[in-house]
């Protein structure tokens, strides 16, 4: 448990920070709006408009500044508002009030600048206000000791969303490219939207399933997954740690049926949406537990369950979206509205930070892995 105090509302630190955030991210917006080619995705620029980023733009830096001001009020010091101050008078000076959108040239490569910048501002508005009123861990700060790490996770996965993209379509193109699929594309995009989403839904979380059981029962693929689970602090950052290595097979697994199917383009976006949402919540630090429904979709009370650090408590809820996927296949456990005592793996050592948790997996001996294997549950 982190010995640094939860952040109290109205002493002016939390607005302090909420300042800096704001000030940083349009700092990373003028970056987007200067090198679009190369900052941006092409596929999140036919979503959004440059009139409806402009508008974003202006109303970050001006929050950014009232933030600034609402710290120095409520504290009475400048300590935690002059970032913001300072960081924001910058944005002004790089054009953040009088910078315009413009046509953008094809590109060969990008960096997700934009995507990161856009869900990692709707994921603090919605999950961070979630943890600090509803806390399932009242002692567990925003700024706990390896916060910094699950941040990088997050930069990382989203920074080269085109080359993840890339690499675990890969698998399900080569495999299936060559079979004829229009006509079952055809008849997919013909369903009711609400069937052709619960399809995309079930078949995506079967595959997952599979996928993240697989890497729990394999010894040489829990050493990748393992860095995942090492967490102590389950917050909404914390889904972001995983392993690149974790991410190319899961995801490519993911995006089997998706293609085989065809959904239409519709069913595809509300369906990235959700799981952009739904897997930062089932890892959020929040007692909320959601009623009748966590009994028809997974809810943070029984995903932390599944990262339960005592080893007799193993191999449950590997489903990502339906707890009936585990039902089906005896890996089901919600003990009424009990929470797990803790999280994390059940290793004497395991290291801290981005790059040493890249490194550890190719170094740790099969023969001293503490195999979080879903057979162990039964013992």
């Amino acid at each position: 448990m982190s010995e640094k105090k939860r952040l109290q509302v109205g002493q002016g630190q939390i607005s302090g920070y909420i300042s800096i955030f704001l000030a940083i991210l349009a700092l990373f917006g003028i970056l987007c709006f200067h090198f679009p080619e190369k900052l941006t995705t092409p596929e999140f620029r036919e979503i959004y408009t440059k009139n409806s980023m402009e508008a974003l733009m202006l109303i970050g830096v001006i929050t950014s500044f009232f933030f600034a001001l609402l710290s120095v009020i409520l504290s009475k010091k400048i300590k935690w508002a002059w970032p913001g101050f300072l960081l924001g008078a910058l944005a002004v000076i790089l054009g953040a009030l009088s910078v315009e959108g413009r046509d953008v040239a094809k590109s060969s490569w990008h960096f997700g600048l934009d995507w990161m910048i856009l869900d990692l501002l709707l994921m603090t508005v919605i999950f961070i206000p979630l943890e600090l009123f509803f806390p399932k861990n009242n002692e567990q700060t925003k700024f706990h000791e390896e916060w910094r790490t699950d941040l990088t996770y997050f930069v990382i996965s989203h920074l080269f969303i085109q080359f993840f993209g890339i690499v675990t379509q890969k698998p399900a193109i080569l495999f299936f490219g060559w079979i004829g699929l229009d006509k079952v594309h055809l008849w997919i995009q013909s369903l009711p939207f609400a069937v052709a989403l619960f399809i995309a839904f079930f078949s995506t979380d079967l595959f997952q399933y599979w996928a993240h059981r697989f890497f729990h029962t394999r010894v040489a693929l829990w050493r990748f997954h393992s860095v995942h689970h090492s967490t102590q602090n389950m917050d909404w950052l914390a889904g972001s740690r995983t392993h690149f290595i974790d991410i190319f097979f899961t995801r490519a697994m993911t995006f089997i049926p998706l293609y085989i199917l065809g959904f239409s383009s519709t069913v595809f976006n509300v369906y990235i949406i959700f799981i952009a949402i739904h897997a930062v919540l089932i890892h959020a630090n929040t007692r909320v537990n959601f009623g009748p429904l966590k009994y028809i979709f997974t809810t943070p009370q029984y995903h932390h369950w599944h990262h339960c650090e005592d080893p007799k408590y193993y191999g449950h809820n590997f489903a990502s979206i339906f707890p009936f996927i585990d039902m089906i296949f005896g890996t089901y456990y919600l003990p009424g509205n009990t929470w797990p005592a803790g999280t994390g793996v059940h290793e004497g050592s395991y290291p801290k930070g981005f790059i040493k948790q890249s490194i550890y997996p190719f170094t740790k001996s099969p023969f001293d892995t503490d195999l979080n294997m879903d057979e162990r549950s039964d013992r």
